[in-house]
């Protein structure tokens, strides 16, 4: 392994990670502390649900949320006040809607916006056991602040959605709630999306993304966020081009669509394939590297997640070869990843355990949650594939990003519609709220 400015964990042979990683961020047992960068989101989330004041059970208290910052410039909310939303079907709607998508409908920028909201209050009507209520400073999209970033250019709208009937409002009907209103919301706002003529290319699943999660989720001031590598931070998948450049695509192909059928598991598939790299050079290695692309929107997102005190982790099934220097590149804090193995120049074709598959992935998400001191409901995982999943479920937050139909049927919520900023959009961020 590189060394750089990371050293390794004696307990964690697929780490390089920094020595701020030992540093605990939960302030207290019974409050989420919040720094500055997130006061006018959760202001926003907040303010809105107040106004249902009467819908909302009778024990349920603001006057432990403090928005003011202190002398260590951190506001605070109630863990007790998260906790109950939690079991409550009261959700978070975050819309985001590119706007190729609603050109052709004509008018100004703001016509097409208020045109798209009514149709979001026409689900509302339609819904009187639901009731809508618009979360304020959610006009503006993100803004590219690196300069070097490519984003979608969307619009945004942020609402909560709950019960009106007081009935409903109770403990154990939120799973049912979630589904009725996924399945329901999306098809009626993809629906409008569809009517559009539109390019082949921008159908109704890449022009709108709809995120549905319990607002305590969107309250709860999260701390970690672990990212997947191949096809999530990075557009490539990396054992791809090195098959490419060895002239091995073939054999690499059929031992990963065995894979798939469920004949071989991951670790088989896995040393199997990198068997088929002996003699690769590290010449070819920094080649591809060279050629490996971002994901459109990944520095304004470790950018905007690093203002506001994210601490940063990417695990890989990939290698550390190449994931520490996207981690460089992006600021990353902590890596995990494959050690490739390397004598003389070239690849050996070994494996060194252990290898980083999904249930490994999920261990190393514990050990830092851990090592922290922090819960897990204060982590968020982004992934896309299968090998994603472990980590995303035992995460408050699993995010799936343009992933595979199983991947997006288990995540808490699915980007397709934007690049790596959408997962600020599934935070319930506005551009407001943040660089």
């Amino acid at each position: 392994m590189t060394k750089n400015t990371t050293t390794n964990h004696q307990n964690n042979p697929n780490s390089a990670t920094s020595e701020a990683a030992a540093t605990p961020l939960n302030a207290t047992a019974n409050f989420a502390r919040f720094g500055s960068g997130m006061t006018a989101h959760l202001k926003a989330w907040i303010t809105a649900l107040q106004k249902a004041n009467d819908l909302l059970p009778s024990n349920l208290r603001f006057d432990d949320v403090d928005f003011e910052q202190g002398a260590n410039d951190q506001g605070k909310i109630s863990l007790s006040l998260i906790e109950q939303l939690e079991d409550l079907p009261v959700f978070a709607l975050s819309v985001v809607v590119q706007k190729q998508a609603l050109r052709s409908s004509g008018g100004s920028e703001l016509d097409k916006k208020s045109d798209f909201e009514a149709h979001i209050a026409e689900w509302a009507q339609q819904n009187p056991l639901w009731q809508i209520i618009k979360v304020v400073r959610s006009t503006d999209e993100l803004q590219d602040h690196s300069g070097s970033d490519r984003l979608t250019s969307v619009l945004t709208y942020r609402y909560i959605l709950m019960p009106s009937d007081t009935t409903i409002m109770q403990p154990g009907k939120k799973s049912a709630a979630a589904r009725l209103l996924d399945e329901g919301i999306t098809a009626h706002l993809r629906q409008f999306i569809n009517t559009l003529p539109i390019t082949s290319d921008l159908g109704g699943d890449a022009a709108i993304d709809c995120h549905i999660v319990s607002l305590a989720k969107m309250l709860r001031p999260h701390r970690v966020a672990v990212f997947d590598m191949d096809s999530t931070l990075i557009e490539q998948e990396v054992i791809v081009e090195l098959a490419k450049h060895a002239n091995i695509g073939d054999q690499v192909s059929e031992i990963t669509e065995s894979a798939m059928r469920g004949e071989i598991d991951f670790d088989t598939s896995f040393t199997e394939r990198v068997a088929l790299l002996e003699g690769l050079s590290t010449h070819a290695l920094d080649d591809i590297q060279q050629q490996l692309t971002l994901s459109a929107g990944a520095r304004t997102l470790l950018a905007t997640l690093k203002s506001l005190g994210y601490y940063t982790v990417l695990v890989s099934g990939g290698f550390t070869y190449f994931a520490q220097r996207i981690a460089q590149e992006l600021g990353i804090d902590e890596v995990y990843a494959n050690e490739l193995d390397i004598e003389d120049g070239a690849v050996t074709g070994n494996v060194q355990l252990p290898i980083v598959n999904g249930e490994r992935k999920a261990l190393i998400v514990e050990q830092v949650a851990k090592r922290m001191q922090l819960p897990l409901s204060q982590v968020i995982c982004v992934g896309d594939g299968a090998n994603d999943l472990p980590m995303m479920a035992i995460a408050d937050l699993g995010v799936a990003y343009h992933a595979k139909p199983i991947v997006r049927a288990r995540a808490d919520a699915a980007i397709n519609a934007t690049g790596l900023e959408g997962v600020l959009y599934v935070l319930g961020y506005a551009a407001q709220d943040l660089l």
